[in-house]
């Protein structure tokens, strides 16, 4: 599993124009699954995202969490993370996860994050969506469970 966090001032999807998530502050997740992946990553990477001590305290010290902040999630399936680019010029994408189990994993990663408190707004399994956001900071982490 992987995910590309990416702290924001405020970010939107769309899909045909469109608004269907939206969030003022808080983390933008990209959220790729390959043919492993089970609820044993999915825990993993709920626990290290909302834990993840990433904006400002008083001092100007990162140490404070999404949930401290009180900020917001917006979550965006991408199966793209699993691109495969050693060979030629056009991706393969045999490692991402079959579409069906992909969905359900990517609704259960939401449904826990949910869990912890914090409010999670989503995009469109499989949808053409366009995704907004000002990176804050800017701080983008790549979270991979291959690499726990």
């Amino acid at each position: 599993m992987r995910v590309i966090l990416q702290r924001s001032k405020n970010a939107k999807v769309s899909i045909a124009g469109e608004v269907v998530g939206q969030i003022d502050h808080g983390l933008v997740l990209l959220v790729g699954f390959t043919a492993t992946d089970s609820r044993d990553e999915i825990e993993y990477l709920v626990k290290k995202i909302v834990n993840c001590r990433i904006f400002s305290d008083e001092d100007g010290k990162l140490n404070l969490n999404v949930k401290q902040v009180q900020g917001e999630i917006l979550s965006v399936s991408q199966f793209t993370l699993y691109a495969d680019t050693k060979k030629g010029n056009r991706p393969s994408f045999s490692k991402a996860q079959a579409p069906e189990q992909a969905q359900a994993n990517y609704e259960l990663f939401n449904e826990m994050l949910a869990q912890t408190g914090v409010s999670v707004k989503t995009g469109s399994f499989g949808a053409d969506m366009q995704v907004e956001l000002v990176n804050d900071g800017p701080v983008t982490i790549i979270f991979d469970t291959d690499n726990k």
